[in-house]
């Protein structure tokens, strides 16, 4: 076939994949590949060509090429068996199950045999079984494998878990489960140790217990002796009823605070005001854990709060100290906006509205609403190297709330909202950060591994942070637009992790340095 080809002068398309596909059995693929070039160029709208350029890739260990092939002639022909059940197959290989079963659910594939889940778990098998959407003897679709995925996370009590697919001579896959598993106060006693002391350089320890009598019940608790920052904290968590899919959570927390308000961290800055509060709650709700793209959560807080050595300045309004008890309800309502699992990308949407009246005042009721948009990409096929991640929020506060509900931008340990240039505590108290009733906010940083051992892993990352916030209280807001940058590095051990923070304020020059622990290196337990 080669042979006679090669004599033909006149090239058509047909001639030219027969030619381009006898090569390629020959193993000569740099020839093989510029015949079906050659074809391509013909007849661009012919799917066979991207399918044979895909092999020709697949049998080099090209996989991105291969897989970009198959892709392209996947978008002449969506149905295609073939060409579906060879990506599927590529992505499988490379490790990302989410990509194969968008594929493979094209074709009516991968059929579930058995589940096979890592020995010596302690968890209940029948709360992992519930955690589970989807069942053997059916097509197991990505969506079942997201619901699965985010009801095992909603546990609480592993880390990493991971599903993957082996083949079956029958045609079938069995589906193996494995993760850490987190057990009574640690596992191991330096795992233990790790997990209570993280925080033990700024005064803090974070005693925790999870996995009840294998139930997925956790007991979570942050006792802080600073001075200036007193904390208390409990938090109970665990599926309702029986059912991963969705979850109660209870908790108390108890603060004894130090605020010194003032325009920056600098020493030079003026005081705007300072004041001592007293802020004790108690708080109760439930969630949902992923069902199709949509997530939710409510909940409910009784707090009482005071207010004393007040030194009133500019910053400091006498409306805002409103004292006494307070009702509030709390909702957030999550989607999946994008998902796109050959690219590795996802976005989420997240709204939610806080609603609260101190009882004392009929005038105080209140609103706090909040946006995040939330994506993350990963731009190689496999492995999460220069993992790049985005989060936009916005937030505004209607009515007459109390000075400790408003929204902060900058460094501190218990604020959300990070302008990592920004310390939000001057001398160890509260109140050097931009403070008001309006914000907005944008993070981006991308993760560069350069080390991991399975055990340890040390990543560098380069951030951009950039926000406004401003209102009613402008003399604590931002009069212009705040930009600051940096690097972190991020440790992780035996999945507790620590995150070293140098950021610079773009705008006035000042270097910030921050330590902060985390549990499994998501930004949890700080």
């Amino acid at each position: 076939m080669v042979d006679a080809a090669g004599r033909i002068s006149v090239r058509e398309t047909d001639l030219e994949f027969y030619h381009g596909v006898a090569l390629a059995r020959l193993g000569r693929w740099e020839e093989a590949r510029a015949r079906l070039l050659a074809g391509q160029r013909l007849n661009p709208g012919d799917e066979r060509f991207p399918v044979e350029l895909g092999g020709v890739a697949f049998k080099q260990k090209q996989y991105p090429q291969a897989a970009a092939w198959l892709r392209q002639a996947i978008r002449l022909n969506n149905k295609s068996p073939y060409a579906n059940d060879f990506l599927a197959t590529i992505y499988h290989l490379q490790g990302n199950l989410e990509a194969s079963l968008k594929y493979w659910n094209r074709i009516g594939k991968p059929k579930i045999g058995r589940a096979l889940i890592q020995p010596g778990l302690r968890v209940d098998p029948v709360l992992l079984d519930r955690a589970f959407s989807f069942a053997p003897g059916e097509v197991l679709q990505l969506s079942e494998l997201l619901d699965s995925r985010a009801r095992i996370q909603g546990m609480g009590i592993f880390s990493f878990p991971g599903f993957r697919l082996e083949g079956r001579e029958d045609g079938r896959f069995d589906i193996g489960f494995a993760a850490g598993e987190r057990n009574g106060w640690g596992n191991g006693k330096l795992g233990a140790a790790l997990s209570i002391l993280r925080g033990a350089a700024y005064q803090t320890i974070q005693p925790e217990f999870f996995n009840l009598r294998g139930s997925a019940i956790n007991l979570t608790s942050l006792v802080r002796w600073d001075p200036d920052k007193r904390r208390l904290q409990a938090n109970l968590t665990s599926p309702l009823g029986g059912n991963p899919m969705y979850g109660y959570w209870l908790g108390v927390d108890l603060r004894e605070e130090r605020w010194d308000l003032r325009g920056s961290s600098r020493a030079s800055a003026a005081s705007l005001g300072a004041l001592r509060l007293r802020r004790n709650a108690v708080r109760a709700g439930i969630s949902s854990f992923r069902s199709g793209p949509w997530s939710w959560s409510l909940g409910g807080e009784l707090s009482h709060r005071d207010y004393s050595d007040i030194r009133s300045g500019p910053g400091l309004q006498q409306s805002e100290l409103l004292s006494g008890y307070q009702l509030a309800q709390m909702s957030q309502l999550g989607l999946e906006l994008w998902r796109l699992p050959e690219r590795r990308f996802e976005g989420n949407l997240q709204v939610s509205s806080d609603l609260g009246r101190i009882w004392t005042d009929a005038s105080s009721a209140f609103q706090r609403l909040q946006m995040s948009v939330r994506s993350r990409w990963l731009p190689k096929m496999t492995g999460e190297d220069y993992a790049m991640e985005g989060r936009v929020r916005a937030g505004k506060i209607f009515g007459r709330v109390p000075f400790d509900e408003l929204f902060i931008l900058g460094l501190e340990r218990d604020n959300p909202l990070w302008m990592r240039g920004h310390i939000g505590t001057r001398e160890g108290r509260k109140g050097s950060a931009p403070m008001g009733h309006s914000y907005f906010l944008s993070n981006w940083e991308i993760d560069k591994i350069v080390y991991s051992d399975g055990l340890v892993t040390v990543k560098l990352s380069p951030f951009l942070d950039t926000g406004k916030i401003g209102g009613r209280s402008s003399p604590l807001g931002s009069r212009t637009w705040l930009w600051d940058t940096g690097a972190q590095a991020k440790l992780s051990v035996l999945g507790i992790g620590f995150r070293f923070v140098y950021g610079k304020d773009l705008r006035s020059g000042n270097n910030s340095f921050y330590l902060m622990a985390e549990v499994g290196g998501n930004g949890s337990g700080r």
